[in-house]
């Protein structure tokens, strides 16, 4: 493999102008498409195979004017201190505005308080239930606006009135200044790394066509493959990230190329093949991790995980060619002019004055001499920031996470004061009554038996459909949404349902957005396993064929485990206990979103195992290349060190800046990442790893001779080329040092 690479980034060097044309090219193709593509399409949390899924496709099939997808909207309205709004003023203003509701544009129906039971038991609350015919994505400025005139109207009259529901929901402002805040510290972290504003303008260039030409194709293809905003921004998080590292790799080992004594063509060959092999396989780990979301079999997450798996490799390809492309326009300007200045001397055979070793080199050292202390300070550390996630509650957003002082929160507040805690998570019974005898006979059974439980607190009568096979049935909770007794209610009746199907013939199914939301957690905690398996199985495959070792991988995936556990239990102890809140932007404290652990653990995956590939892949080339298994850890550092630390803060920064979204999900997902890459690149990576390679010695990298002979050899570290090349082009005066910079 490094051979190829050494080639085509040599022939990308050559043929600059083409390559960077093509790109180029790609880049204004994808934008066009997405600028003239439909819009995207909202989230959809659809959960083929569970029970909740299935009663939402048979409501939508057998109650067709349900308008089962439409937006919804609740508007909450309660009469001034001492007043009832059963009073002559209050049903006079609850008229008028269900009137003005009524007349909006694209609503489908509203149901009058009065008539809908939706007035409280002390007469001060009722609330009008709002159903439109479009979703929340496609509703028209027109019809927003006209609900909140008819609620401002009831509030000048004295009234307090909320409103929430999907139909008012704000609008997520996603993207924009996000990505501008990663690229920013991404370029001060460049610049302060290589010295130089050119080669610190090489990886953003890059990356910035690469991440463009991804979420410009998600855009491009978001309505025909129903790829929602969130997974645009998703990849643009990760494949930002990513992009940049993987071109500031390759940049950084030309340099160290060039500073050797090597012409700049024979250096970006050279820094293709070798670094670039690295890339390869730090992305395919990526990639794996990613696609590998697919088995949870919950579309939104594999979309999420195939749109940014296919940025990732697109940030890949880019970097093998785009990135040598514009090497060859650099040349040696990609060293500072201090650095040009030693490479000219080593070209001419003086070699430079023996300066202070780096921090890298240093700390290595320091870790040599003490890895037991490093070791266990480091997994200590780790385990008890990892302590919170043991109480880790899992849920989905809903209104009551929302802000207090918004509009959707203090609707749920009176809702929850007026009419019970459960009513704002009310489950919806589906009565698929075509095999039974009675159809009506069956709804009832369903509802006596509910209402026998004795667990909830209001039980309606059934509704049926026009052909009166199908009914419905509103069972209110006594405990909120996302308490554990409700999640108890739903499991006991779902245990009727066998004695129901017996008694009456009927197939009784239970639904509603707290149902989908105790079945999305529940999917995603019985595909954690086999994800796990899968992800890991292939990522230590790659990691094997990469090291020649069974060790090293090991010991790369459970480092990832202690790093994950410990963002996960930062990520519990900020956004569900409230720690630091104010910082982060935490509105309101509550449950870890579901797919957050698991959507964690694959992209986590990925990103720590391409620390691992950078920074072990340059011991492993000093290994091959004879050194001492001690000395190999010191010149891992020596080479690699300030570039995977340069890497992590640009990858931090990258996903910090998405902390200052709107979007609760992004916000998470954000900080989740951020904290993340920190405990991994800098805890396990920097600390963990040449402590452990410190104390295995040689036998990290053992391999079984049947294995060894089994594997093929993939030379990522480039031994092959070596052997190749360097009695054709040896540099004048070899040595163990990189152009000097600011950095680690």
């Amino acid at each position: 493999m490094a051979t190829f690479l050494y080639r085509l980034g040599r022939r990308a060097f050559r043929r600059r102008g083409l390559v960077a044309l093509l790109w180029v090219a790609l880049l204004v193709g994808a934008g066009a498409a997405a600028s003239t593509a439909p819009a995207p399409p909202d989230d959809s949390f659809a959960m083929p195979g569970t029970e909740s899924q299935k009663a939402f496709d048979l409501l939508d099939e057998r109650f067709p004017a349900a308008s089962a997808e439409g937006a919804q909207a609740r508007v909450v309205i309660r009469a001034p201190d001492g007043e009832k709004i059963s009073g002559a003023d209050g049903k006079a203003e609850v008229d008028g505005l269900v009137t003005a509701l009524g007349d909006s544009p694209q609503v489908a129906g509203v149901a009058d308080p009065f008539k809908a039971d939706a007035v409280s038991k002390d007469g001060t609350t009722a609330y009008a239930s709002v159903t439109y015919k479009v979703n929340a994505m496609e509703l028209t400025d027109e019809a927003r606006d006209a609900l909140t005139r008819a609620t401002d109207d009831a509030r000048q009259a004295g009234f307090t009135v909320e409103t929430g529901g999907d139909a008012v929901m704000a609008e997520q402002e996603i993207g924009g200044s996000a990505e501008l805040i990663g690229i920013g510290v991404a370029a001060v972290v460049l610049v302060l790394t290589f010295g130089s504003l050119v080669a610190a303008g090489m990886p953003l260039l890059s990356a910035i066509i690469g991440v463009g030409i991804g979420v410009s194709g998600i855009g491009a293809l978001g309505s025909v493959l129903d790829l929602s905003a969130t997974t645009s921004t998703l990849a643009m998080m990760i494949g930002l990230a990513v992009a940049i590292d993987y071109a500031l790799f390759i940049v950084s080992r030309y340099r160290a190329e060039i500073a050797d004594g090597r012409e700049p063509e024979d250096a970006a060959g050279r820094a293709v093949g070798t670094a670039g092999s690295a890339v390869v396989f730090a992305g395919l780990t990526v990639i794996v991790a990613l696609a590998g979301l697919a088995v949870v079999n919950i579309p939104i997450l594999t979309k999420m995980g195939m749109a940014a798996a296919a940025t990732v490799a697109i940030a890949v390809l880019i970097a093998l060619t785009m990135t040598p492309a514009l090497l060859g326009f650099a040349g040696r300007k990609a060293l500072s002019r201090k650095d040009r200045k030693a490479a000219a001397a080593v070209a001419e055979g003086n070699k430079p004055a023996e300066g202070r070793p780096k921090l890298g080199t240093r700390w290595a050292g320091f870790v040599l001499r003490r890895p037991v202390t490093v070791l266990l300070t480091a997994v200590l550390g780790l385990g008890v920031i990892a302590v919170p996630a043991a109480s880790m509650e899992l849920g989905l957003p809903d209104e009551g996470s929302s802000a207090p002082d918004s509009t959707q929160r203090k609707a749920y507040d009176m809702l929850s004061e007026s009419f019970g805690a459960g009513f704002n998570g009310p489950l919806m019974i589906t009565v698929d009554a075509q095999g039974a005898d009675n159809a009506q006979g069956a709804a009832d059974a369903v509802g006596k038996a509910i209402t026998d439980l004795g667990e909830a607190a209001a039980v309606t009568p059934a509704t049926f459909n026009e052909a009166k096979d199908t009914a419905t049935l509103t069972v209110v909770p006594k405990s909120g949404p996302s308490d554990a007794a409700t999640e108890d209610l739903v499991k006991s009746i779902r245990s009727l349902a066998d004695g129901i199907e017996s008694d009456t013939g009927a197939e009784m199914l239970v639904t509603g957005a707290t149902a989908m939301t105790i079945d999305f957690s529940q999917t995603l905690d019985d595909a954690l396993i086999p994800y796990l398996a899968l992800v890991v199985g292939l990522a230590f495959l790659l990691l094997m064929l990469v090291f020649r070792s069974i060790l090293v991988p090991l010991k790369a995936a459970l480092g990832f485990l202690l790093s994950v556990l410990a963002a996960l239990g930062a990520v519990v102890a900020v956004f569900q206990w409230g720690w630091l809140a104010d910082l982060v932007g935490v509105d309101q404290p509550g449950p870890i979103m579901s797919m957050m652990p698991i959507f964690m653990i694959g992209v986590v995956f990925g990103l720590a195992m391409d620390y691992e590939v950078f920074l072990v892949t340059r011991m492993r080339e000093a290994h091959v290349q004879g050194q001492s298994p001690a000395q190999s850890v010191i010149t891992g550092f020596t080479h690699g060190g300030r570039v995977v630390a340069a890497a992590a803060i640009i990858m931090i920064s990258v996903f910090s800046g998405f902390i200052m979204e709107n979007d609760d999900m992004i916000k998470m997902m954000g900080f989740g990442l951020a904290i993340a890459v920190l405990f991994d690149a800098f805890v396990v990576r920097m600390a963990i790893v040449p402590a452990v390679l410190a104390l295995l010695g040689s036998k990290a990298w053992w391999l079984p001779k049947w294995l060894d002979r089994a594997l093929p050899n993939v030379d990522v570290e480039g031994e092959k080329l070596h052997q190749e090349l360097d009695g054709e082009n040896p540099p004048t005066a070899p040595q163990e040092r990189e152009p000097a910079g600011a950095g680690v």
